[in-house]
């Protein structure tokens, strides 16, 4: 099943963790509607722009998320967000474009460093009605080893 032109629901669903451990990480029809709305507003848009976009993380569904720790109220859980990179260009110019060019709900520059382009990732959601077009930059406090968030992007 297609998400948009150059995306598909398997591409989506993909996680090596669910292929490990024998896990259903298959989406229910709000998640797949929600998931649809992601790509044709976001992630299609970027591919357009910056060519290959790469998923590193989309849908979660409840046992996934479980198993990798992630947070309860995770947008991935919802089919509302994703984690990408476009190789070729630095994750800071593509949170950038997004920030200055498309509709999302949260916009997240995660674990980019100064001097490496491809540091980290780009997390992004999207919702049907009411995107916050909340913007923010994740980094590990050295001290704490803790994620800290920071309002905008440009913490790197």
């Amino acid at each position: 099943m297609e998400l948009s032109q150059n995306f598909t629901l398997a591409e989506f669903t993909k996680s090596q963790t669910a292929i490990r451990k024998g896990l259903d990480n298959t989406p229910g029809p709000e998640h797949l509607a929600s998931a649809t709305a992601l790509f044709e507003n976001v992630v299609q848009k970027v591919r357009e722009n910056f060519g290959v976009t790469v998923i590193n993380s989309g849908y979660r569904g409840p046992a996934l998320n479980t198993a990798v720790g992630g947070s309860s109220n995770s947008q991935h859980c919802k089919g509302e967000a994703v984690d990408i990179e476009c190789p070729g260009t630095a994750n800071e110019t593509v949170a950038q474009w997004i920030a200055d060019n498309l509709e999302f709900d949260q916009l997240i520059l995660e674990f980019a460093e100064k001097g490496i382009p491809d540091a980290g990732w780009v997390h992004v959601s999207y919702v049907s009605e009411g995107n916050r077009k909340q913007v923010l930059t994740a980094l590990r406090d050295p001290a704490t080893r803790k994620t800290v968030y920071l309002a905008g992007l440009g913490h790197v």
